[in-house]
């Protein structure tokens, strides 16, 4: 159902790519910044953008065929460079970098810039959305309760400034297959952004792994 490889290099290998990819991914981000707050002239706009497209037309010329996937190496390692929140190759995520402890919680802290905005200065609402969906995935995982987003509920209580910000979950409870997260987001203040999440392990999983057990965190 999804795309999950093989991935059979070497570690040194494997940390390679992190830096290179990575990198070129935060050079990019930066790239994104500058055009959404550049004031130079209208001609050297132009320039850069051919530029660009050159650079482009590089790394083209060897690439995959669809989206990254899941690349999982023979020790079980899997990497989600492409994902849109946590990818470290994808230029569109902050990136988070996601604290998880085994009691079912997850947390990170991050910083969004121009390129998240939606009323002036503040984050989008769909990138907090973005985010929260992510968060509570790793929370549920954390605690060993994974599932697919079946249920996301989101209050907004203010405005979320940009700049530096945190995100955390915690397992309400699992009943089954069934997997109950909440989850904000909060800046020196206090939090901006609350959610309630339902994770449901999909069927394709629960035929490669036992079932969690009914249990409450608290």
């Amino acid at each position: 159902m999804f795309d999950y490889r093989t991935d059979d290099r070497t570690p040194e290998e494997i940390e390679r790519e992190i830096e290179a990819a990575g990198g070129l991914a935060q050079s990019t981000r930066e790239l994104i910044d500058a055009v959404i707050r550049s004031t130079v002239p209208d001609d050297e706009l132009i320039a850069v953008r051919k530029e660009i497209d050159a650079l482009t037309t590089r790394l083209r010329t060897s690439q995959l065929d669809g989206p990254y996937g899941i690349a999982v190496t023979p020790d079980a390692v899997a990497h989600n460079h492409g994902n849109s929140v946590v990818g470290l190759r994808n230029a569109i995520a902050p990136p988070l970098t996601m604290q998880r402890s085994s009691e079912g919680r997850a947390w990170a802290d991050f910083t969004l810039g121009a390129a998240y905005e939606g009323p002036p200065g503040l984050v989008h609402g769909g990138v907090s959305a973005l985010i929260l969906d992510q968060v509570c995935g790793e929370t549920a995982a954390a605690g060993g309760a994974p599932g697919m987003t079946g249920r996301l509920t989101l209050s907004y209580r203010r405005g979320t400034p940009l700049g530096d910000l945190h995100a955390e979950g915690r397992i309400v409870k699992v009943e089954g297959i069934k997997t109950y997260v909440e989850a904000h987001i909060s800046d020196a203040e206090g939090p901006t952004v609350y959610a309630e999440g339902l994770f449901i392990l999909p069927r394709w999983a629960r035929e490669l792994t036992d079932q969690p057990k009914p249990s409450t965190f608290e």
